[in-house]
């Protein structure tokens, strides 16, 4: 950060590190906290970002670390869209500006940013299992334990995985301090009989001034220890549910208290540190906080693009584009549940996201919106299946990772006709190595009975959930992040023929196979190819991956030199690996074009692809050099 910009944050620039808020007076802290907020929302108003999250937890970052001593004592973050604060106040103010921007700060945690970012998680409901490792960890290393504090937002908490961990870590007894960051929301607003336990102890502040005030008195009481305990097995009834949750689960609970409250915060973390096994926080905060838009508009804010700071308002488009996969995926979804009373969407916290929430308006009862649940999800959908209903599961690519176990012996063993609609496949830009969705044909490519398919453009992409709907068996569409290509849709969907290519030019020498949007590649990079090596290559719409059109794969194999394929995917597995077990037997030469096997860091798509060998030009370069390449071999032979 420059110098004028430094200025600006005169309390922020001064600290060294974390500790240094030890010693800084309750004023101080309010000033920082101001100072904090500033910094985030003139921040995310240029780069885009996770804004709300964590504008919702400044106070709670600053009480965390007054109390903690990190990095002995271990901070985990449930999903680091909560943690641009933490990134402030550990050493990251003079980086701040590149959040997300390519070769700059992530916007989730990560462990080679900083010694102060324990593990780097971008999905959800994973901080308690690892904070129990962590603690267990600690119990067996010599010398001075430290302490391991998780915070979870409540939208983490529909998430089967935290009851995993509050499971075991109540069994082992594990010291651990899990902070339920209760905001009332994950991206949208939470779902899920947790939810309205938590409701209810928000709305309820005779219960929380009750709770606080017996807790005061017992603690004045000589030999409060003891007689708390009773008190407070006595008074179970002035607690709300989930307390009486949790403390059945082996955690003690403390609260709710008021997470913008730096010192009640602090007072609070104190004592459950001092506890030798597990203790629950709850902490009531808003999302947004002290931002007006994004108190007002707090889903529109979880994750935003650059925007005017004074008005809260992205940038006008001066020229709209054509709509996005999303939303083309979204409204016909609606036209086959119209067409069909069969049809019902589910998604995992991601109404929006995946476009569900047009299903939601026209049919609420036929929308189901699970929680941070996919595995449930796909369950709860194979229910529906055997009952007779269409299911289609919307989830993004990156995910659906999670439902792997049950895509395989709930849906597929079974043979239900499930869809899977499978948003963002392939790169994502800005939000990093969590959230790409890199690896789903792979993981899918290898079970019995599915159908795989991608769309090349969005009119194919309502082709396809049409067909979809019409197999009788586990079917997976896969479709990329952002706008589609501006293709008119018609009025009627067509049924496409099950295993079948397209050829979309016919052409000499090198056959470039696309797949979903790797077939728009193929058209870009074919042109350019031609005007490079006056080569006019053919250029094929691959569709389906699983089953293959192996037929169309070896005649093509048969009458050219070179068989290109190019997927937005990684190439280890993925489509170009399936075209070469189709073509093995065979005398040519296939060179597969995917993403590298490593994990790719955020940064804007198209530069991401380019830097991947996946743009245009690079696709043509890399083919001209191949075919460069293989001419000297012909003309020198060994």
């Amino acid at each position: 950060m420059n110098n004028e910009s430094a200025a600006q944050y005169p309390i922020l620039a001064g600290l060294e590190g974390p500790a240094d808020l030890h010693e800084m007076t309750d004023q101080q802290l309010d000033a920082l906290a101001e100072e904090m907020r500033e910094a985030i929302i003139h921040t995310v108003s240029q780069t885009g970002g996770h804004l709300g999250a964590s504008l919702g937890t400044i106070e709670l970052t600053v009480a965390l670390h007054c109390e903690l001593e990190s990095p002995r004592d271990k901070l985990v973050w449930d999903v680091g869209h909560q943690a641009y604060g933490h990134k402030l106040l550990t050493g990251r103010l003079a980086e701040f500006p590149t959040l997300r921007q390519q070769g700059g700060l992530s916007g989730f945690l990560k462990r080679s940013e900083s010694e102060h970012d324990v593990v780097g998680a971008g999905h959800a409901s994973t901080s308690i299992s690892y904070a129990v490792g962590l603690a267990e960890a600690e119990a067996r290393s010599g010398g001075r334990r430290g302490a391991v504090v998780c915070v979870i937002g409540d939208g983490a908490m529909t998430g089967g995985m935290a009851y995993e961990g509050l499971n075991q870590a109540g069994a082992l007894g594990s010291p651990v301090v899990v902070v339920l960051n209760d905001n009332g929301m994950s991206i949208s607003q939470n779902v899920g009989a947790m939810s309205r336990m938590l409701q209810r102890a928000r709305v309820d502040s005779t219960i929380t001034r009750v709770r606080e005030e017996l807790e005061r008195a017992v603690s004045r009481v000589p030999g409060g220890g003891a007689v708390g305990t009773g008190l407070r097995d006595a008074t179970k009834a002035l607690w709300f549910e989930s307390g009486a949750l949790f403390e059945a689960l082996g955690f003690a609970y403390m609260g709710p208290y008021d997470g913008h409250d730096v010192a009640a915060v602090r007072r609070a973390i104190r004592l459950a540190m001092r506890r030798n096994g597990p203790v629950l926080v709850h902490v009531k905060t808003t999302k947004g906080k002290g931002y007006e838009p994004a108190e007002t508009d707090a889903e529109a804010m979880h994750g935003a693009g650059p925007f005017n700071p004074e008005s809260g308002k992205s940038a006008p488009v001066s020229v709209p584009g054509p709509p996005s996969y999303t939303e083309v995926f979204g409204r016909a979804l609606v036209a086959e549940a119209e067409r069909d009373p069969r049809v019902v969407g589910i998604t995992a916290a991601m109404l929006k996201g995946t476009g569900l929430q047009h299903l939601a308006a026209r049919f609420p009862d036929r929308t189901y919106d699970v929680g941070i649940a996919e595995q449930h999800g796909v369950v709860f959908a194979c229910g529906l299946a055997i009952a007779g209903m269409r299911p289609v599961c919307a989830m993004y690519s990156t995910f659906l990772q999670r439902a792997f176990d049950p895509i395989v012996h709930d849906a597929a063993l079974q043979n239900l006709p499930i869809v899977f609609a499978i948003d963002r496949g392939g790169l994502v830009g800005d939000d990093g190595a969590t959230h790409h969705g890199a690896f789903d044909i792979a993981y899918l490519r290898s079970i019995p009975n599915l159908t795989i398919m991608a769309p090349m453009d969005e009119a194919e992409l309502v082709a396809m959930l049409h067909t979809a709907l019409r197999i009788d068996g586990p079917v997976a569409i896969r479709y990329p992040r952002g706008a589609g290509v501006g293709v008119e849709i018609p009025d009627q969907p067509e049924v496409l023929e099950i295993g079948t290519g397209q050829v979309l030019e016919s052409g000499e020498r090198v056959a470039l196979v696309g797949y979903g949007f790797g077939a728009q590649i193929a058209r870009a990079a074919a042109e350019r190819l031609h005007a490079q090596t006056g080569i006019r290559p053919t250029v094929v719409n691959a569709r389906f991956v699983k089953p293959l059109d192996v037929a169309l794969m070896r005649q093509l194999a048969a009458r050219h030199d070179l068989v290109v394929t190019i997927e937005d995917h990684a190439a280890k597995g993925g489509f170009g690996s399936a075209v070469l077990e189709g073509v093995a037997d065979m005398a040519v030469r296939v060179l597969v074009l995917g993403l590298p096997d490593h994990f790719i860091d955020h940064g804007k798509r198209d530069v991401l692809l380019a830097m991947a060998g996946l743009g245009p030009q690079q696709v043509a370069d890399r083919i001209a050099a191949e075919l460069a390449t293989s001419a000297r071999a012909v003309a020198s032979p060994a």
